[in-house]
């Protein structure tokens, strides 16, 4: 393969990472406290080789896939009338326990598990400052959270949610069902700005996305084009050569 083709392949093989990222937005676009991907691409530049004296040739830009990045922004908030649907409005992770340790999300979709404890939608116990599940008497009735993540009900204090937040956010690992890991240490949220009986959506626009998933899926027809073309040409040349001989 020469360069031209070699071009043209790392243009397809970015055009297809970038369609592939919006269509997981897409796909999560009704997901509680999902936040967006984006594909970070980069140009690595080298000079061409074989056309003549040094620095005679031009350079050949490739198309380099270097990372996908997190789109902080918070997504819209939405009453729901749930108290334990539980929403965060600025900073903040919610933390919940599981087998391989503590995951953080901003998914507060929350219910009372068989134990009366506060559990995500996949049962796991939701965290409270001293690191222990949250959970009610069967004589408590009334569920209020209160703007610093205090827990109350009819009866008094059940305990404080933990809020954390990170340095870098974009050191969070996803690991499916709406929780992130992390190598740093959690600091703690003093005061978090928690609302009761609404859910943080994702900050994915649909329409937005359909908008630049139709747009590079027809920069990858431009690219698919230009390597048929690209092979014809070869192709073309091959059959000049062997017809001279």
């Amino acid at each position: 393969m020469d360069t031209p083709g070699y071009v043209i392949l790392s243009r397809l093989g970015a055009q297809l990472r970038a369609t592939d990222v919006l269509a997981h937005n897409i796909a999560n676009a009704d997901t509680p406290g999902f936040r967006a991907h984006r594909p970070v691409f980069a140009a690595h530049v080298e000079a061409q080789r074989g056309v003549g004296g040094h620095g005679s040739g031009r350079s050949v830009s490739y198309a380099l896939d270097r990372a996908t990045w997190r789109d902080g922004g918070p997504g819209p908030i939405a009453a729901t009338g749930n108290p334990l649907d539980i929403a965060i409005r600025g900073e903040g992770w919610f933390v919940v326990e599981t087998p391989g340790g503590e995951r953080y999300t901003r998914a507060g979709r929350f219910t009372l598990d068989a134990d009366r404890r506060i559990t995500d939608a996949e049962g796991r116990p939701v965290l409270s400052e001293a690191g222990q599940p949250i959970g009610f008497a069967a004589n408590d009735t009334r569920i209020e959270i209160q703007g610093d993540g205090t827990v109350r009900s009819e009866n008094g204090v059940v305990g404080r949610l933990r809020v954390v937040r990170f340095a870098n956010e974009q050191g969070l690992r996803a690991e499916g069902d709406s929780l992130f890991s992390a190598e740093e240490a959690p600091a703690p949220v003093e005061r978090p700005n928690i609302v009761q009986g609404a859910i943080e959506g994702s900050n994915v626009n649909s329409v937005l996305e359909m908008v630049r998933l139709t747009a590079e899926l027809r920069e990858f027809q431009f690219a698919t084009q230009f390597a048929e073309r690209e092979g014809e040409r070869l192709s073309g040349a091959v059959e000049r050569i062997l017809k001279r001989r």
